[in-house]
């Protein structure tokens, strides 16, 4: 603690602080991973006091960890051997808009919806929805999706270019703003999903789209699970290039139905969005109409307002915190598999029986079109059983997505919640990125123990 007094002299009165409600508050995310304490929490406001504080870390052995709104699901802000907490939200610019180029400049404190309200003005959106309102920083740390990856895909497709220090203190910039480039490694993408553990963002080129002519939601609700996953698996198959296709079964729907005061139909549902121009897209849900029917449809239902689809989309949004809300006193563990789409049916069916089986209570809910699903199991993290029933219940999940050329995370990210699986998924790749991180960080001061640390 007095080393780390020191760090006050590097920034401005009011950028640090060890404050214990202020710790606490850093100590922990969304997830029901054990919190732990910061030594400190430090509030850089430009790259020039990011690289300070990270050249001070890198010479004293302190580990920096990178915090934004703490919405992250498997304990990646969590500082588990202390250190700074590097809080990002003061950097929360929006720096630039090029409407020509489709590419918005921004630091990484940044939301989504900020930014979102920059690019109304100029036609202009920024598509990724994880359903929450998190800082672009954040989602590019872990590869964020959600649920219009089907049609625009995931945070790694578009940051165009990064402005990244390195834990020397050192300042690079990671690609170009053209649209292609074949010259050198891909440096963006190795820092996009890098969680924390490579170095800290300071800005980010993104690619925006132009706002569609026509937005149309849907809900259709099925009878059973297996006939609405293979009514979602034969959209995509159709070719249909639908902005949205997520799946909510039942439990869920009761879930949100008793948060929301709703009355939605209490069976597997799939809540559905198009966009385009509005003849397109008429013609986008008349063929996706007959394909549900075809696979035994009890009810489509529309929502063309933007009113309308706010809430209907409402309903998928706050299925998480609905659950827990069903749940009192649980904290949700959340798998996060994805598999190749012919895949998912049979991996669903095998979900919904381990969750049966592990008799917690538990919901599915997964954006479907791109094969990544979520098992919501709720436990008691104070409960070494149920804790260990949920564990063995996600590694059921998790060994049938890899047996079958998935992954144990499509969009949540590793953090701490997920590193079992690594070497099981990974393979001898993993050592190759254990070097890379000790090239990068020879030191260890990155977010240690998350990701690929041993």
């Amino acid at each position: 603690m007095p080393l780390l007094k020191d760090l006050q002299s590097l920034l401005s009165p009011g950028q640090v602080t060890f404050n214990e409600t202020m710790r606490e508050h850093h100590s922990h995310d969304e997830s029901y991973h054990e919190p732990h304490l910061p030594d400190v929490v430090a509030f850089p406001e430009s790259v020039a006091d990011v690289a300070a504080i990270l050249k001070y870390a890198g010479k004293n052995r302190v580990p920096v960890v990178p915090f934004a709104l703490g919405t992250s699901l498997e304990g990646h802000a969590i500082p588990v051997h202390g250190g700074i907490s590097l809080d990002m939200m003061r950097m929360n610019r929006v720096l630039e808009i090029r409407p020509d180029d489709f590419l918005a400049c921004v630091q990484p404190g940044v939301t989504k919806r900020q930014l979102n309200d920059a690019l109304r003005r100029h036609g202009l959106f920024f598509p990724v929805d994880p359903g929450s309102d998190p800082s672009l920083g954040g989602m590019v740390s872990t590869n964020a999706s959600g649920t219009t990856t089907v049609r625009y895909g995931a945070m790694r497709d578009q940051v165009r270019a990064l402005e990244v220090v390195l834990p020397d203190g050192s300042i690079i910039r990671t690609g170009s703003l053209a649209a292609k480039s074949s010259s050198g490694y891909h440096l963006t993408g190795l820092f996009v999903g890098s969680e924390g553990t490579l170095g800290v963002f300071t800005e980010l080129w993104l690619r925006v789209y132009g706002l569609p002519e026509a937005v149309i939601a849907a809900r259709a609700s099925f009878p059973d699970v297996d006939r609405c996953v293979r009514a979602a698996t034969a959209i995509m198959g159709a070719g249909i290039p639908v902005a949205r296709v997520e799946f909510i079964d039942a439990y869920m729907i009761h879930a949100v139905n008793r948060f929301q005061g709703a009355s939605y139909p209490e069976a597997p549902t799939l809540f559905l969005e198009f966009h385009g121009n509005p003849a397109g897209v008429r013609q986008e849900i008349d063929s996706v109409q007959e394909l549900t029917n075809s696979e035994g449809c009890l009810a489509f239902d529309f929502a063309e307002s933007e009113e309308a689809r706010r809430e209907l989309w409402d309903a998928r949004h706050v299925a998480a915190t609905a659950f827990l809300a069903n749940c009192p006193g649980k904290r949700n563990m959340s798998t996060d598999v994805c598999l190749p789409l012919s895949e998912l049916p049979g991996a669903i069916a095998h979900a919904n029986q381990a969750l049966a089986d592990s008799g917690l209570q538990g919901g599915i809910v997964g954006h479907v079109g791109d094969g990544n699903y979520h098992v919501l199991l709720a436990v008691d993290p104070a409960d070494p059983a149920d804790l260990e029933t949920a564990y063995a219940t996600n590694d059921l999940i998790v060994g049938y997505a890899l047996e079958r050329g998935g992954t144990c995370t499509g969009e949540h990210g590793v953090g701490v919640g997920k590193q079992r699986f690594q070497a099981r998924e990974h393979g001898a790749s993993l050592d190759l990125m254990r070097a890379m991180k000790r090239m990068i960080d020879p030191e260890h001061i990155m977010n240690p123990g998350k990701l690929v640390d041993e």
